[in-house]
């Protein structure tokens, strides 16, 4: 056990995938899991592990923002030996040709601040994707005729946003989409030499002013886990993380 997390030792499997929802890792769980069973409940942060076609897979919600995602993220791969972890979230479209439903692949991401800022002085660390699930996840994609994009998005730390002046220098400079976990995820997992990617569904979009409605999300969602667990366990996603 861990402050933030209850599970026994050897209840996390080294994959996880990280909704920030807890219902939605409820979800989730009951939906591409077999056998699968609650191993977290502390704070209302459900986390669950059982099996995707035979691979031992947990999904362990983060919460919401990268303060949030920094504490979980930092105590599955220290405490837990998770390896691979992936964010499974919605995000806010900030490009024309971006549109809803679209799956977003954040291969870099531009951010004002996270909690690891601290760590790296006056270094501007540009937080990345691991490169090996970023291409599986494309081809997974592409395998299921999804929409899908790949660049940089903006991690924010607030959601009701007062800067329409910042979205637009944003949205100038090709940045995808904003949401609110990835550089953090990134970060953390490239401190321990763990594989990070960040999988997101447009449920938003900022220019066009849309939103998908709470059935369309579901229904969209579900997309974004059948892509993020085919690339985990395709051949090509292999790494040579320890």
């Amino acid at each position: 056990m861990t402050l933030h997390i209850g599970a026994k030792p050897g209840e996390i499997a080294e994959t996880v995938l990280m909704p920030g929802d807890p219902m939605r890792a409820k979800w989730a769980a009951e939906r591409f899991l077999s056998d699968a069973e609650c191993v977290n409940q502390v704070r209302g942060m459900l986390g669950y592990t059982g099996t995707w076609r035979g691979h031992r897979v947990s999904i362990h919600a983060s919460g919401m923002g990268m303060a949030s995602m920094s504490i979980y993220a930092h105590e599955l791969i220290r405490d837990y030996g998770a390896r691979t972890l992936i964010r499974v979230g919605s995000t806010g479209a900030m490009q024309d040709h971006v549109n809803l439903r679209d799956i977003v692949l954040a291969q870099t991401c531009t951010t004002i601040s996270t909690p690891s800022k601290p760590l790296f002085s006056d270094v501007q660390f540009a937080p990345c994707a691991d490169f090996g699930l970023l291409r599986a996840a494309h081809d997974a994609a592409c395998d299921l005729g999804q929409p899908v994009h790949v660049g940089n998005v903006y991690s924010s730390d607030t959601f009701y946003d007062e800067r329409p002046d910042l979205n637009a220098i944003m949205t100038r400079h090709g940045v995808l989409a904003v949401e609110m976990e990835a550089a953090e995820l990134y970060a953390v997992a490239a401190r321990f030499g763990a594989r990070a990617l960040a999988v997101m569904t447009v449920s938003d979009h900022l220019l066009k002013k849309q939103a998908l409605d709470t059935r369309a999300r579901e229904q969209s969602f579900s997309q974004m886990f059948e892509i993020a667990l085919r690339a985990t366990f395709a051949p090509e996603a292999a790494s040579d993380v320890k």
